[in-house]
């Protein structure tokens, strides 16, 4: 008997006269109790925990299986069959008699109660969706009962084709952390400034929620979001003034990513064969599975040459997909799988070259493999993999729900600083790095001291350059130049006064950026939530709070903002130093990227489905 469903042999496969004597079998087997799988682990409170085997022990009738994973991710509640003579009743009722042979109460209460009452109906399980949707806003809005709030802002279209806008919540809870809530789906008829403003301010009016509360706004920079959400922000802030907008970070370094793909003619003509390399070799599901083929016996030669390690997570399955300008990190991603499955994808080309009968397939594969095989296309690979690693763990660090503006600040003068450094010293080991890869691969490397014409220009003037300024200035520094323009560019509003007073709390280094007369103003640029009184005060309860804090072990080496209030909380230094502690609050509370707003549309598109769709809105 193989409890896990995943590898015991389907039921089919058995003949048809005993395959109700296996169903018996494993129905009488027992619970499924997986003691010898590795359960996977979370962080939580402060530690990673995950099922213990143990359990099993303590409780004989516990089982972990997929049925309860299935239903939280959405699955539909009806079955095809739902009799009672029927092998599956749907999620919903198989769910419900999985409870009534756990539970003794809900056993008895579905006994003896009416038998015209079992919550099957549509309708009904539309309305327990509801109140269940309502038992959590309700939680949410306990929490952040009277305190200062941001918010974020997308729309997009599902499944009918209809504009709905998400709106998320951003506040600092009891225990001193950032969280992020989601607080509904609004479907707004029309996207004018008037009409996304309204339906705003009326979802949050809906649930108790005023306009006079919010500290923040935070919507992405995408053209179609512009012009009609830069327009609701003035809104916003003229009948709110406090409620600073903050163009979405992340969106803005994927703008940085884009400009830096067009930053000169050879990076821009290396972006356009990407796109055609991988359109080629993925064209049709035999020349994905040749690919995968391919890959796969060179992942094997080099496993047994010991060139690459093996283990849990290693060499897994890849395949390509094109860069998008929306899609966070797929310029990257897109390159490395490109690096990576280098072999597999000329062998893939070659046998486009030599099977196909068209002479354009042929014609298009051969100029692809020149294309592929120029130390050209090598150099600008491997340099876009080294500026675009940069990029991308910023990226993936501004995503983070519990970031904050200070630190983010932080991180993208840090980027900011190692792309400097490797424009002064990185030339030398990248040239070193696609020597070795071109020696490896049999691609001819040209003397860099030999003198070409200058690229782009008329043979008759001759004007002559050398390989290495031509790879140095004109590819390696105007590439690494145009990504620092576009930071400094894109970031501009780091420099606003705003900012800059919020970055005086960066915890790092002891609180070296510690200024109290920055600070004031900080808090007089927010006068509604300090009064004449308070800015009186402050000074002097700044000073002693960063005396104490850098006398205080739990700061010793903090580094984020966050944490600064946890520990605050933790030591009840957040009731010592109330004001402190709220113009560190208004500083976490202000928006750094949308990408939660985005992950409601991911999820959106999951259980708003085109047959969920012909039902009805949910």
């Amino acid at each position: 008997m193989i409890a896990d469903p995943g590898n015991r042999k389907p039921i089919d496969d058995y003949e048809p006269e005993i395959r109700d004597q296996v169903k018996r079998a494993y129905a009488l087997s027992g619970p499924t109790q997986p003691r010898e799988f590795q359960f996977p682990r979370k962080w939580i409170g402060g530690e990673w925990r995950s099922f213990q085997k143990t359990w099993f022990d303590e409780f004989d009738w516990l089982e972990y299986n997929v049925a309860r994973f299935l239903i939280s991710q959405g699955d539909a509640f009806r079955g095809h069959d739902e009799t009672s003579s029927s092998l599956n009743k749907g999620n919903y009722r198989e769910m419900v008699e999985w409870y009534k042979n756990k539970v003794e109460v809900v056993k008895e209460a579905y006994e003896k109660g009416s038998k015209n009452c079992q919550m099957l109906s549509h309708h009904i399980q539309k309305d327990l969706t509801k109140a269940c949707a309502e038992e959590v806003t309700a939680v949410i809005m306990d929490e952040i009962r009277g305190r200062k709030f941001s918010v974020l802002i997308d729309e997009s279209r599902d499944v009918s084709i209809k504009e709905q806008m998400a709106v998320i919540l951003r506040f600092v809870n009891d225990e001193g952390k950032v969280v992020e809530r989601f607080l509904g789906l609004q479907h707004v008829e029309s996207c004018t400034t008037i009409a996304l403003k309204d339906s705003l301010v009326g979802m949050l009016s809906s649930h108790n929620l005023s306009i006079s509360m919010l500290r923040g706004q935070g919507y992405d920079g995408a053209s179609n979001m512009r012009g009609e959400f830069n327009g609701v922000q003035k809104l916003i802030r003229d009948e709110n003034p406090y409620a600073f907008y903050v163009h979405c970070f992340a969106h803005q370094l994927q703008l940085v990513v884009v400009a830096v793909s067009t930053s000169s003619a050879d990076i821009a003509d290396f972006f356009n064969y990407v796109p055609l390399i991988i359109h080629n070799v993925g064209a049709s599901c035999m020349r994905k599975d040749a690919l995968l083929a391919k890959h796969h016996d060179v992942l094997l030669e080099k496993i047994e040459n010991g060139e690459i390690m093996t283990g849990s997570g290693l060499n897994q399955e890849s395949s390509l997909a094109r860069p998008g300008d929306t899609r966070w990190g797929s310029h990257l991603k897109t390159l490395l799988r490109i690096l990576v499955m280098w072999e597999a994808i000329i062998d893939v080309l070659e046998i486009v070259k030599k099977d196909s009968i068209k002479p354009t397939c042929n014609g298009g594969a051969l100029g692809l493999i020149g294309k592929m095989e120029s130390f050209d296309f090598v150099f600008i690979l491997h340099l876009m993999i080294e500026l675009l690693s940069m990029t991308d763990m910023l990226s993936r660090a501004l995503q983070r729900k519990d970031q904050d503006i200070v630190e983010a600040m932080h991180l993208i003068t840090d980027v900011k600083d190692g792309l400097q450094d490797m424009r002064n010293n990185g030339w030398e080991p990248l040239l070193r790095k696609v020597k070795t890869f071109c020696e490896k691969n049999e691609i001819e490397v040209p003397d860099m001291d030999k003198e070409i014409n200058v690229r782009g220009t008329s043979r008759r003037r001759k004007q002559k350059v050398t390989n290495k300024h031509y790879y140095h200035v004109e590819i390696f520094l105007v590439a690494i130049d145009a990504i620092l323009t576009e930071l400094n560019h894109r970031f501009s509003e780091i420099s606003s006064e705003l900012l800059v007073c919020m970055a005086c709390f960066n915890p790092r280094n002891n609180f070296s950026n510690f200024d109290v007369d920055k600070l004031v103003r900080l808090a007089e640029i927010y006068v509604e939530d300090f009064d004449i009184g308070d800015l009186i005060v402050l000074p002097n309860q700044l000073r002693q709070f960063i005396n104490r804090a850098r006398r205080t072990p739990d700061f010793l080496g903090c580094t984020e903002l966050g944490k600064v209030v946890e520990i605050m909380v933790k030591n009840n230094m957040h009731t010592s130093y109330k004001l402190v502690y709220r113009l560190i609050e208004l500083t976490l509370i202000l928006p750094v990227a949308t990408a939660s707003v985005e992950r409601i549309f991911s999820a959106m598109s999951i259980v708003k489905i085109d047959l969920r769709n012909k039902m009805g809105d949910a």
